[in-house]
């Protein structure tokens, strides 16, 4: 998500979009069945978030969702912590309407008629999650409801860095920003090089249009650098 003003999608990158024959997201957005599935995944088979939590902790996590989010915890406590998470990442945002990339992208595509896919299933993504220990996600949880505006301090830089297409700066910032560098093999590496032969097989036939998360970019395990490794030509298009 990323607030309307710093929204662009260049004129480029939409001739170069509307060459290709099928668009692949990191999920398969046009998937009929993926609030379904989303829902099922995101809640835990047993226990609660306030089970995990020292007393004190829950209650300003409490406050914090009835006074910022505007949601009891009652409703959130069967969530697993990185679904809440997911949910606090939308106060960082200075702005109250949202874009996103990946509906625009899929808008596109639906206008287009070109086939949507995913280099993953949803499945395969809330199972990167669910091997981060809960106690790690709970602390990055508590991170953001003590320290919103250092937060909000970070996701302006990463935007300013974004837009500058500065990748590697960028990596390092999200790394630094939120507190999963002990994990970037399981949230980024592992899945970049699991993607590598879904898109080799999708290029074997005819033009597509890849669409990933910046942070995957990047970076000798950086989508970017697997490519080359395997033998493409990679450049910039601007």
């Amino acid at each position: 998500m990323i607030c309307p003003e710093d929204f662009i999608i260049s004129d480029t990158v939409r001739r170069v979009f509307s060459r290709t024959q099928k668009l692949y997201l990191e999920l398969d957005m046009d998937d009929p069945m993926m609030t379904v599935k989303s829902m099922k995944l995101s809640l835990k088979t047993d226990g609660s978030i306030k089970d995990m939590m020292a007393k004190e902790d829950y209650e300003r996590l409490e406050k914090f969702m009835k006074d910022s989010i505007g949601l009891p915890m009652l409703l959130m406590n069967r969530m697993k912590p990185f679904t809440l998470m997911s949910l606090l990442y939308d106060r960082i945002l200075p702005c109250k309407k949202k874009e996103s990339y990946e509906l625009s992208f899929l808008e596109m595509a639906r206008k287009e008629k070109k086939e949507v896919l995913g280099l993953e299933r949803i499945e395969d993504q809330f199972n990167v999650f669910d091997k981060i220990p809960d106690s790690s996600e709970i602390r990055m949880i508590m991170n953001m409801v003590d320290d919103l505006e250092s937060q909000r301090r970070d996701f302006e830089e990463m935007v300013s860095l974004y837009k500058k297409k500065d990748l590697s700066s960028l990596a390092l910032l999200i790394s630094k920003s939120s507190g999963q560098s002990d994990y970037e093999d399981i949230l980024i590496f592992n899945r970049n090089r699991n993607w590598i032969p879904v898109m080799e097989k999708a290029m074997s036939d005819h033009g597509n249009f890849f669409a990933v998360g910046a942070g995957h970019l990047p970076g000798e395990n950086g989508v970017i650098r697997l490519l080359r490794k395997a033998g493409y030509t990679v450049r910039p298009v601007d």
